[in-house]
This record gives structure tokens, sequence and C-alpha cells, in this order.
């Protein structure tokens, strides 16, 4: 996946809510909650990068969901959004049971009509 630089957005104003595309918010408004439901925001042949690893296909971004729900106890609060050349870039605020909480991370995603083809979650 390409490495962005923030600074090649244009930065969503934070004092208004997120208009995120509808698969992201879904992304987010299941997160914690529903592996499956999450899972069913991605592509079939999807795509996520998180902590070095790579996970493809639906089963395997289920399995990253269900084994970072047991590893860890965390909220995901996006705070801003910036899109450029078919990306959006969503930095939210992670705050839970690990080292360095609470974490703005980016999750760079691309969307493809209904459905996240890509995901990279980057500090």
């Amino acid at each position: 996946m390409s490495k962005l630089q923030p600074s090649t957005f244009s930065a969503h104003d934070t004092s208004r809510p997120l208009d995120l595309p509808a698969p992201i918010a879904a992304y987010f408004n299941t997160d914690m909650r529903d592996s499956a439901a999450a899972a069913g925001c991605f592509a079939p042949d999807a795509v996520v990068e998180d902590e070095g690893h790579t996970y493809a296909g639906i089963a395997e971004i289920r399995r990253w969901k269900d084994e970072s729900s047991a590893k860890y106890d965390y909220t995901s609060e996006p705070i801003r959004s910036e899109s450029k050349d078919g990306l959006t870039v969503v930095t939210s605020r992670v705050t839970g049971n690990f080292p360095g909480s609470p974490i703005d991370l980016r999750y760079v995603f691309r969307v493809e009509g209904d459905r996240i083809t890509s995901l990279e979650i980057v500090p």
C-alpha cells in the first residue's frame, strides 16, 4: 500500500461531524462490537495491513478483528478525515489497555462501490 504524507491531503473541518463514505462509517460503527459486521464492510478480495501483518480476504479480516478485540479493550473515535486520489484517511483517537494509550492512528482506506478494498493502519 502507498505511504501517505498528511500534508498532501485536504483536511476536514473537525468542528462539524465527519461525513465518511458509508462503508467507512459502517466499519467504525461496528469495529468493536461485531467482527462479522466489520469484516462485511470489506470486498471479498480486500487487504488490511496492521501492526506489521497483512490480512487478505474476508475470513482473514474477520480473524484479525476477532484477535484485536480479544487482545485489546479499546475505543476508536474518528476525529478527522482527509481525501485525495481515491483514498480516505481517517485519523482516529484510539484509547485502551495498550502501551502508549491514547494514540492517534491513521486509517488509510480505499473504497470501491460500497465496499472497502484496502485498509492500512499507521501511527
